[in-house]
């Protein structure tokens, strides 16, 4: 047995215990609202910032690893960032810390929605939030577009990546390889636009790579013996319930369907909840019924609304689905246990993808070419959470979208007539208070959230 992996903080030449890391990760859970663009702001505040954890370079670097993978990103930037600090163990307790509040809240939403379909004083709460999200998530924006747009080609790579995505919906996968060929082209004709920030954005004391400095730890470095092994175990973690099930109910059953649909949907996910969740709710109405539109559209806004990522929202629809078709247990019981498998296929693969993933990625910060890669990439991320920022806005201050598509167009736009006026109201109130009155983000939430109680008991919303 490898003693090694159990090894403290200061054991690992860091300093920072395993507790007192426990206790930073379960902040950062509680304060993952506002989708993959909040929940990265909430962590490059915390980690980068705050705390010092991480430099800026290897938290984009990371971060960009992230945005490659099938799943949500920043669920898996924390695996990565916790693994890297103390192991598996550590990577396992950021990851399953990020989704564990989303976990809970979207269950007892879920029990209340089933029991008595009217979740008012709940939904109160959430519209405050969502307005003051809002304003963290455009913080966001701007904090790391200044950090990663440090030439006109990066800033043009942005705009470029953002006009792509919003106003024509090229696929997501596209527009980073595209950014990928262009930085990594750039970058090997030597253009100083594309050399990557140097690690650490000039802050030396973050505690990671001062850990990892020229002696690599040993969980950092590649090992193809070890990856196969993990490799094995996260399959087998992943798989042999879906197998189980279908050898021992068939297709048909239920259970069977939400394991093999959302094992899909874990595969397909590529740039987060938002690429994939027209087709899951189109799936999960239309063709298996196991909700109704507007029961979709209701999970979608417990999903927004509460910690976590967005595609928490498979957990209500597992939770319906056996509601619905309890398969011969009780609906409650039948739900929570439709509800949690749908969870258990939908984020094991991200602690595969890292894990096995992780060290090869930390082996090719080094590389040129690659480097200059991930620095247009990054760009183009920021482009892409820009595009999130406004789909948010435009489901937070608008109650009606209307699509359009006119080749080559096809985006949403917002039914002016439909602003929603008190959202708007707290929104500007949010923003003022973070970027005029640099209050915390703790304040700007609690006071958000209790504005929204006064405006439903006052019958405004």
């Amino acid at each position: 047995m490898d003693t090694r992996a159990n090894q403290t903080g200061a054991d690992a030449g860091h300093g920072i215990s395993f507790n007192e890391a426990f206790r930073v990760w379960l902040r950062v859970a509680c304060l993952s609202f506002g989708g993959p663009a909040g929940q990265i702001a909430v962590m490059h505040r915390i980690l980068v910032e705050e705390k010092k954890w991480i430099s800026e370079g290897r938290f984009l670097h990371a971060l960009n690893y992230c945005m490659l993978l099938p799943g949500p990103e920043a669920q898996q930037l924390a695996t990565y960032v916790g693994w890297l600090m103390h192991r598996t163990a550590g990577g396992l307790m950021a990851g399953g810390l990020f989704i564990l509040p989303g976990i809970i809240a979207i269950m007892a939403l879920s029990y209340i929605y089933a029991a008595y379909g009217n979740v008012s004083f709940v939904e109160a709460l959430f519209f405050g939030l969502k307005a003051a999200v809002l304003a963290i998530v455009v913080e966001a924006v701007v904090r790391v577009g200044k950090r990663a747009l440090k030439n006109r080609i990066m800033i043009a790579l942005a705009a470029i990546a953002f006009v792509a995505i919003f106003f024509f919906a090229v696929p997501f996968p596209i527009i980073i390889i595209a950014a990928g060929v262009i930085g990594y082209i750039g970058a090997r004709q030597g253009r100083p636009e594309f050399a990557p920030a140097a690690h650490g954005h000039g802050d030396s004391s973050a505690v990671i790579d001062s850990m990892l400095g020229d002696a690599v730890p040993d969980h950092v470095k590649p090992d193809t013996g070890r990856a196969i092994r993990v490799g094995a175990l996260w399959l087998a973690l992943w798989l042999v319930p879906v197998i189980a099930l279908l050898a021992a109910f068939g297709q048909a059953n239920v259970f069977s369907q939400i394991a093999l649909f959302f094992s899909k949907m874990a595969l397909v996910t590529f740039g987060g909840a938002y690429a994939v969740l027209a087709y899951v709710a189109q799936q999960a109405v239309e063709h298996y019924h196991w909700l109704k539109p507007h029961e979709m559209l209701d999970g979608l806004g417990m999903a927004e609304t509460t910690p976590g990522p967005l595609i928490m929202v498979l957990q209500f629809v597992g939770f319906m689905a056996a509601y619905r078709d309890p398969s011969g247990l009780s609906p409650m019981v039948a739900a929570t246990f439709g509800g949690l498998l749908a969870t258990w296929v939908t984020f094991t693969p991200c602690f595969l993808w890292i894990f096995v993933g992780a060290p090869y990625i930390e082996r090719l910060r080094g590389n040129t070419g690659l480097a200059g890669a991930l620095s247009a990439i990054t760009a183009a991320v920021v482009g892409v959470i820009l595009n999130l920022s406004i789909w948010f806005a435009l489901h937070t201050l608008f109650r009606e979208t209307a699509p359009v598509h006119a080749f080559p167009f096809a985006f949403d736009r917002p039914v002016l007539t439909s602003v929603d006026i008190p959202a708007l109201l707290l929104a500007i109130a949010a923003a003022t208070a973070i970027f005029r009155f640099k209050l915390g983000m703790l304040t700007v939430l609690a006071g958000s959230c209790a504005a929204g109680v006064v405006l439903r008991v006052a019958g405004v919303i």
